[in-house]
């Protein structure tokens, strides 16, 4: 399956638990450079604790105990002299919920390149302008980029955090149901945006929305309980998926 594509991401043997709970078990996948990756199944099956366990944010969870590894391009993210920092340059997210800073639009963008020590401004005026460029966004922010970026629409916003987290040029775009609070046709931009972005990051995304998995991904992976059940390109996931659990949520038997 997987047998032509350059791998990005290893996880091998994860299991992850909040104290007692057993959130992740044995999970193994393989997720491809400059794809996007779906991430399905019903509410609390472990699609965002997975999510989380690619750039290290159930660190800072209380209890949290996390086995296996997960490697980032051969490289070991939970090796103990790992640089935090580095990694999430690496790996960017981009939450469920739209969260601009109370700042203006240029000061939101240029905020990852100036706390990893830019301080040029025109190098910063760039990254900005390109940044908004690769979210589709620049035109219609381009002559208010002094003024309050909590002024914009849901959709931008959204798409100005999208930019945010491709200032820093990461190689990973982390999307946790990114379009869930949009509406159609603010959704319909973000998966135009996550079609282009795909060419150049590897993209793993969480969606609850499964007309959605099957326009914006080529590969998905179906969890269910904390496992790992299916994992597939998406054509064949959908239309010849090799386990009946998979079937049965796709095609709506529950979740």
């Amino acid at each position: 399956m997987l047998e032509n594509e350059e791998i990005k991401i290893v996880v091998e043997n994860l299991n992850v638990y909040y104290g007692e709970t057993h959130a992740l078990k044995d999970i193994n996948i393989k997720i491809p450079a400059r794809k996007s990756t779906a991430l399905i199944g019903p509410s609390g099956c472990g699609k965002s604790t997975f999510l989380r366990t690619l750039d290290r944010m159930n660190d800072v969870i209380e209890g949290i105990g996390i086995k296996g590894s997960v490697t980032l391009d051969n490289e070991d993210i939970y090796k103990s002299d790992m640089d935090v920092v580095t990694l999430r340059k690496r790996v960017g997210m981009v939450f469920q919920k739209s969260n601009p800073f109370p700042k203006s639009i240029f000061d939101n963008i240029a905020y990852g390149p100036r706390i990893h020590g830019l301080k040029n401004k025109s190098q910063l005026t760039e990254i900005v302008e390109k940044s908004l460029r690769r979210a589709s966004l620049w035109e219609e922010v381009k002559d208010r980029l002094d003024k309050n970026a909590l002024g914009l629409s849901g959709g931008q916003q959204q798409r100005l955090c999208i930019a945010r987290a491709l200032a820093v040029d990461p190689e990973v775009l982390l999307m946790d149901e990114p379009a869930s609070a949009l509406d159609p046709i603010a959704t319909s931009n973000i998966e135009d945006l996550i079609d282009e972005l795909k060419q150049d990051y590897t993209i793993v995304i969480v969606t609850h929305n499964m007309q959605q998995a099957a326009r914006v991904s080529d590969y998905t992976a179906f969890f269910f309980m904390g496992e790992l059940i299916e994992f597939g390109a998406t054509e064949s996931l959908f239309t010849r998926p090799s386990i009946k659990k998979t079937e049965d949520y796709i095609t709506g038997r529950f979740g």
